[in-house]
């Protein structure tokens, strides 16, 4: 816990958060013991108590249950989610999700300040997923957010960071925690972010989709805990179209010169 991830008032020593949506007893098993996640999210449609099969089964005990409000299409809907998953006792933890958009599940950045400031007046800790905007990141910060979750690409997609420039702004404009959230598709996309100093990095169909889902969740982890090391120790200096010797070459090539002079 020397370098926790702080969200409101709670503390995590990992980087990784999973995202539940294609849970399995295998990939939940990888993402706790393979990939460190603390933190799992939870759609309540994916909770049927009395079912045949219930997602809180499977989740251990001491990982903080992250519920969401998907299938919200406004504020006034995921506000109601979220009071729901309170009352069932999930928690003060809550992951926005505003989404109109049913082909591009892209989420509603206006209806998710809305439905951030009723909750954090009401003393959740709000996550929000948002489409990555400077101005819409500004508005979350004000309405009381713990941090804010830029989709790095179209959800499930595994097409990586292709918002990469505009997450890069909000983590240098936004004194929140940036966690990347949705379309990171292999570790090397994790590492980067991380590198870029995102402060986390949650992933599902990455891993659920992987012909090894515990070798995958291994392999998150060292790439998000090495880009978080990069990041950390102040990444060297680039130099575009040029090139700078390592080594003092033109020191040495002058004492043989003089060598051979002698």
């Amino acid at each position: 816990m020397d370098d926790p991830l702080r969200l409101g008032t709670h503390e995590f020593s990992s980087r990784f958060i999973l995202g539940s949506g294609k849970y399995s007893l295998k990939l939940i098993r990888a993402a706790v013991e393979n990939a460190g996640a603390q933190m799992i999210t939870l759609a309540l449609r994916r909770a049927n108590p009395g079912g045949a099969e219930n997602i809180l089964d499977y989740i251990p005990e001491g990982v903080a249950i992250l519920p969401n409000t998907s299938g919200a299409r406004n504020a006034d809907e995921a506000v109601r989610i979220a009071r729901f998953a309170r009352a069932l006792g999930c928690g003060d933890f809550i992951k926005i999700e505003v989404i109109r958009d049913s082909k591009y599940l892209l989420p509603d950045n206006g209806e998710t300040v809305k439905a951030t400031a009723a909750l954090a007046e009401e003393g959740f800790t709000v996550m929000p997923y948002m489409y990555p905007d400077l101005n819409a990141a500004r508005d979350l910060v004000s309405a009381g957010a713990a941090c804010v979750m830029p989709l790095a690409s179209p959800i499930g997609s595994n097409m990586g960071l292709q918002a990469r420039d505009f997450i890069r702004i909000l983590i240098d404009e936004i004194d929140l925690p940036v966690i990347v959230d949705a379309g990171i598709g292999r570790p090397s996309q994790a590492c980067e972010a991380m590198e870029m100093g995102a402060a986390a990095v949650m992933a599902n169909t990455a891993i659920a989709t992987a012909g090894d889902i515990p070798a995958m969740a291994t392999a998150f982890r060292k790439a998000i805990e090495a880009g978080r090391a990069a990041y950390l120790s102040g990444l060297g200096r680039v130099l575009p179209g040029g090139a700078s010797a390592s080594s003092p070459l033109t020191g040495f090539l002058g004492g043989v010169e003089g060598a051979e002079n002698d």
